[in-house]
C-alpha cells in the first residue's frame, strides 16, 4: 500500500469508529473494534476488518447488519473524507486473535506432551 492509501485508510477508520460503535450498542453486539482498513490501489474498495467480542448478537449476524447499514456508513465516510469517489465498504470478521490463541495452544501441546496426556 502506498503512503496515500494508508493515510486515506486511517481517515476512513477514524470516521467509522463512532457510527459502528453506535450500531454495535443498538444491536447489543458487545465490544466491536475496527482492527484494520485496507484500500484497493484505486481507492474504490475499502475492506474493514472488525474484531467482535461478547454481546448477544453473533459476529456473523452483526456483519450482516453492517452490510444493511452500508449506505449510511458510506454517506458518513463521504462527508468526512475528501475523495472524488467514496469507496465501497466491505466488512470482514478479523479472527487473528483466535488464530494466534489456537497456534499458541498447539505449541504448548507440543512443548508439554505430559500436560496433554494428563488432561485426557
Amino acid at each position: 500500500m502506498s503512503i496515500r492509501t494508508e493515510k486515506v485508510a486511517s481517515v476512513i477508520k477514524r470516521s467509522l469508529v463512532n457510527p459502528i460503535s453506535d450500531i454495535a450498542r443498538e444491536y447489543r453486539a458487545g465490544l466491536v473494534t475496527i482492527t484494520t482498513v485496507r484500500l484497493s490501489d484505486d481507492l474504490h474498495i475499502a475492506k474493514v476488518y472488525l474484531s467482535i467480542y461478547g454481546g448477544q448478537t453473533g459476529p456473523g449476524e452483526f456483519i450482516t447488519r453492517l452490510e444493511n447499514e452500508k449506505g449510511m456508513l458510506r454517506r458518513i465516510v463521504g462527508s468526512q473524507v475528501r475523495l472524488r469517489l467514496t469507496p465501497d465498504l466491505k466488512f470482514f470478521l478479523d479472527d487473528t486473535l483466535e488464530q494466534m490463541e489456537h497456534i499458541q495452544n498447539l505449541l504448548d501441546t507440543v512443548n508439554n506432551p505430559k500436560k496433554q496426556q494428563s488432561e485426557s
